[in-house]
């Protein structure tokens, strides 16, 4: 039986990181550090709460809970811990508030659908496996993020060289006279965005690897098919990159694209377990 201050603790942590991403999303960009220091509040007390809800802190249960809300939650934390890392070292603008915003749908999600206690693991491998994976999660993540960022920047870049596209007051997309594209010149954005692809790659090879050595029985379900159809995306986007030197829009689409099946792997089987099905998936 959980007792009753579990989940008062649970709440009032989430409560507060939602209240810190909330006026994350609202401070004015020019407030000199304002903006910065709510979401670092908001990414801290995220990760209480994360410790907490997947822990199961004061329940007395031996074991973790987990599922496609926290396995969510924890990637989207992921990518603003390599954000708040980044922009220590690289002038980052622009992506403060939707990392906010992620940041408190993450928490709302993380405390409406809590995941299923799992006091066994099938094997000593399987913690590692999990970890893995997640970490794969987190590092896509950040890639989709330097992506989206890229394709932004070379859309500025071309709004910026029409004709008195610079002198329109108000445009939204409009490129400051002097200023680079999200303050990142576009080939750094693109070599961020591939070193994070690879180490994401290397994170799920490994992951898909344990998985397949140490799983007893291996089952090709729908979490292993859409894994291995995103590590072949993924595979083919770095292969492409050496070989024939993709890049710009047509690299994109492929972070994209292996980025939506690993989603649907894990977080989209779970949530058809737990949510439209109410029942805990066989494996987690």
């Amino acid at each position: 039986m959980i007792p009753a201050s579990f989940p008062a603790l649970l709440a009032l942590v989430s409560l507060l990181a939602l209240l810190a991403y909330g006026r994350a999303a609202t401070v004015p960009e020019s407030a000199p550090g304002g903006l910065r220091m709510y979401l670092l509040t908001g990414w801290m007390l995220h990760a209480a709460a994360i410790v907490i809800d997947i822990s199961g802190v004061g329940t007395g249960i031996e074991g973790a809970r987990f599922g496609f809300a926290p396995a969510l939650s924890v990637t989207f934390w992921l990518v603003i811990t390599v954000y708040v890392a980044e922009s220590r070292f690289l002038p980052i603008r622009g992506v403060r508030r939707t990392l906010a915003l992620l940041g408190a749908l993450a928490v709302v999600l993380a405390l409406s659908f809590p995941g299923q206690l799992r006091p066994h693991a099938g094997s000593p491998w399987a913690p590692i496996h999990w970890v893995l994976g997640i970490a794969s999660y987190g590092l896509f993540g950040a890639a989709v993020l330097h992506a989206a960022m890229m394709s932004r920047a070379d859309r500025q870049m071309r709004q910026a060289v029409q004709p008195g596209r610079l002198a329109t007051a108000g445009a939204p997309d409009a490129l400051p006279i002097g200023a680079p594209p999200m303050g990142l010149p576009l080939m750094r954005l693109e070599r961020l965005t591939f070193r994070f692809v690879s180490a994401g790659f290397v994170m799920l090879s490994l992951a898909i690897f344990l998985g397949w050595v140490f799983a007893n029985p291996w089952r090709w379900d729908h979490k292993v098919v859409f894994s291995v159809l995103g590590w072949l995306v993924y595979a083919g986007l770095l292969a492409g990159r050496r070989r024939f030197g993709w890049r710009g829009p047509q690299a994109t689409r492929w972070v994209y694209v292996g980025a939506g099946l690993l989603l649907l792997a894990y977080v989209g089987s779970h949530f058809v377990a737990e949510v439209l099905l109410q029942r805990p998936p066989e494996v987690p």
